[in-house]
C-alpha cells in the first residue's frame, strides 16, 4: 500500500511536467505574400484552411510590385501570389523562385466603381464626362491595376482625353478608397474589388477583350524556410474549396483539383 500510494504521488508530482496539447509547440505560419487585391478572398480561405487543419498563415498584403522586390530582395516569404506575370517573372529572374512551382492560379476582370448618388456611367466614354472629375486608378508604371487600366483606356482612345483627371495611386485598394472616401468620382478597379466594396457602386465590369488578360500566378518562394506547409497550402489554393470562394469574390479559379 505504502508503494502503491508514494507511486501516485509521484505521478501527481510529474504530471505537470508532461507536455498537454495545448501547450505543444505549434507549427511556424506559412508567410504568404499576396496581392493586395486578394485581401478578402485570402482572408476567407485562411479560416476554412485552418478549419480542415491546414495550420497557421501570415500573410503580407500589398501590391505586386512592392512585394516582388521584397522577395527579389531576400525578404521571407514562403509562397508568393502576384496580380501580373510580369511582377512574377521578375523574382524568377531573381533566382526567388521555386524551379517549376509557378503556375497560373486566377483570373480577374477590370471594373469601373463610383461613388454613392455620383454620375451615370455605363462606358468608358462616360468617364469624359463633366461631372466626373477624378479619376482613381493605380500607378500605371508600378502596378499590376495601372497598367490594365491604362492600356483599357489605350484601346478606348481615352487615355489622353482623360489625363488632367486620373489619380494615380500606390496600389488598386488605394484606388478604391477614393472613390470610397469621396476624394474621387470614379475609379478603375478590379472587379473582385467592387464585389466586395459596401461604400462604392459597380458602374461596368470592363468586357473581355477590351482590356489585357488579367492573370494571377502563384509560385513558391526559393527561400522558404517551410516548404512542406508552402506546398500544403498550395494544394488547398488549387483545390474546390478554394476554388468556391474565389469565385465568390468574382475571381476565376484556373487550377480546380480533387
Amino acid at each position: 500500500m505504502h508503494l502503491e500510494f508514494a507511486a501516485l504521488l509521484l505521478a501527481a508530482w510529474l504530471a505537470p511536467l508532461s507536455p498537454s496539447p495545448a501547450s505543444a509547440i505549434q507549427p511556424a505560419p506559412v508567410l504568404v505574400s499576396a496581392a493586395i487585391s486578394l485581401t478578402d478572398a485570402l482572408l476567407e480561405i485562411e479560416k476554412a484552411y485552418t478549419a480542415v487543419g491546414g495550420g497557421p498563415l501570415r500573410f503580407n498584403f500589398a501590391g505586386s510590385n512592392v512585394l516582388a522586390r521584397q522577395i527579389a530582395n531576400g525578404a521571407p516569404a514562403d509562397v508568393f501570389i502576384s496580380a501580373d506575370l510580369v511582377q512574377m517573372e521578375y523574382v524568377e529572374h531573381a533566382g526567388a523562385i521555386a524551379p517549376g512551382s509557378s503556375s497560373y492560379l486566377l483570373g480577374n476582370s477590370l471594373a469601373v466603381v463610383t461613388a454613392r448618388g455620383g454620375s451615370s456611367i455605363r462606358s468608358a466614354r462616360d468617364l469624359a464626362q463633366p461631372s466626373v472629375k477624378r479619376i482613381a486608378i493605380g500607378d500605371p508604371a508600378a502596378v499590376p491595376a495601372g497598367f490594365y487600366a491604362k492600356h483599357y483606356l489605350e484601346r478606348a482612345g481615352l487615355w489622353a482625353v482623360l489625363q488632367p483627371k486620373l489619380l494615380s495611386l500606390s496600389n488598386v485598394r488605394a484606388a478604391l478608397a477614393a472613390v470610397e472616401s469621396g476624394g474621387a468620382d470614379a475609379a478603375i478597379v478590379y472587379h473582385s474589388d467592387a464585389a466586395s466594396s459596401k461604400r462604392s457602386v459597380l458602374a461596368f465590369v470592363v468586357p473581355e477583350g477590351e482590356a489585357p488578360p488579367i492573370i494571377y500566378p502563384v509560385a513558391i518562394v526559393t527561400a522558404s524556410k517551410h516548404r512542406a506547409g508552402a506546398e500544403k497550402f498550395l494544394a488547398f489554393l488549387r483545390g474546390r474549396e478554394a476554388g468556391r470562394i474565389f469565385e465568390r469574390f468574382k475571381f476565376r479559379h484556373y487550377l480546380v483539383t480533387g
